[in-house]
């Protein structure tokens, strides 16, 4: 059987796919107390993302196998960027 998801669901692990992203910030951004809006716990009932506790550093949110291989079956998917590409840099000022 063909699993379908909300197009909603699938922007956030498309979102969470493109770079790491802190716990908190998936929540400020995703999460809602609207009953009829649940994107972050649809995503996590759906077993498409995962939380994973990175130690001194906090949570961070993180596609799971089946998130991957959704986000690979359309053609979509990115891996994350390093840690330092994730980082905007402006180049340095000319005197």
């Amino acid at each position: 059987m063909m699993m379908t998801y909300d197009p909603l669901v699938l922007d956030l692990v498309q979102w969470v796919a493109r770079e790491p992203r802190t716990y908190a910030e998936v929540l400020d951004a995703w999460k809602t107390s609207c009953p009829r809006l649940t994107v972050w716990e649809d995503a996590i009932d759906q077993g498409l993302l995962t939380r994973k506790n990175i130690g001194s550093r906090g949570t961070i949110v993180v596609l799971t196998g089946l998130g991957r291989s959704v986000l690979n079956a359309m053609d979509v998917y990115q891996p994350a960027r390093s840690q330092l590409e994730a980082i905007p840099v402006e180049p340095a000022a000319a005197d």
